[in-house]
């Protein structure tokens, strides 16, 4: 029995797989330093503090602050001031709020983000098959209500529903967060839903472990890619192929 004949609804993640970040975090807090009239922060201390600060912030306080209130905007605030510190640069507080509203506002709008060519085709394709279309992403409310729309995915267009981590308060690699996707979709069965996703970790295995069918996108050629095939996962080059698979009845169930 081919798996499309069975599906009833294909969630997917969103950054690795609809789209990716365009250039280097250091591009953007470097326009921003420039802005102010200050030279460029050293872009490799920059893109380490942030790996630190993001880290912390993100083990102190989850799904973007979600359990304690913290307004989203104040999250990014601290976390881009500690990246900054951490780079070794300390700024006061005046001349950070300039920097840091560059930064904010950036990272709020399609600027930093490439969708993938084959993107919005195969959510368009996914809907005419009468599937329902959910994104499944560890990410702050601002890619549901600006940056994908900014970027051409909208909800009813291309998706139906969205399990955000910073707006649900869970986040991958939880199964929790494929449980509420499936209640968005109307309590559909798991074994009639279908995740596609770029990380082992974060997106096959707990999506499988509700119940779910699932795949990898390998778009970037990761040396990864071979250890998930070894351990039994499908892995797929991009959604083109995705497409034509399930179109032609080569994934089975």
């Amino acid at each position: 029995m081919s798996l499309l004949s069975k599906l009833r609804c294909i969630t997917v993640d969103v950054t690795g797989t609809l789209i990716a970040y365009k250039g280097e975090l250091g591009d953007y807090y470097c326009m921003a330093a420039k802005s102010v009239g200050l030279p460029c922060p050293d872009y490799k201390r920059v893109h380490q503090g942030f790996k630190l600060a993001y880290t912390e912030m993100a083990k102190q306080y989850p799904c973007f602050g979600h359990s304690t209130k913290m307004p989203n905007i104040v999250w990014w605030k601290t976390c881009v001031r500690n990246s900054f510190i951490k780079a070794g640069y300390d700024y006061d507080e005046e001349t950070f709020e300039k920097i840091f509203r560059r930064i904010y506002a950036s990272f709020g709008s399609s600027a930093p983000y490439n969708v993938f060519p084959d993107s919005q085709p195969f959510l368009r394709w996914a809907r005419e098959q009468n599937l329902l279309v959910g994104l499944v992403s560890n990410a702050e409310y601002r890619y549901q209500d600006v940056i994908l729309p900014a970027l051409g995915l909208n909800q009813g267009s291309e998706w139906d529903f969205g399990v955000f981590s910073g707006l649900e308060g869970v986040e991958k690699p939880n199964p929790r967060i494929y449980e509420i996707a499936l209640e968005k979709a109307g309590n559909i069965a798991p074994e009639e839903t279908l995740h596609i996703g770029d990380s082992m970790r974060k997106d096959y295995l707990p999506a499988k472990s509700v119940g779910m069918h699932a795949l990898l996108l390998d778009r970037f050629k990761t040396p990864d890619a071979e250890d998930w095939r070894k351990s039994g996962a499908l892995v797929l080059p991009d959604l083109v192929t995705v497409q034509e698979l399930l179109s032609s009845g080569q994934l089975l169930c």
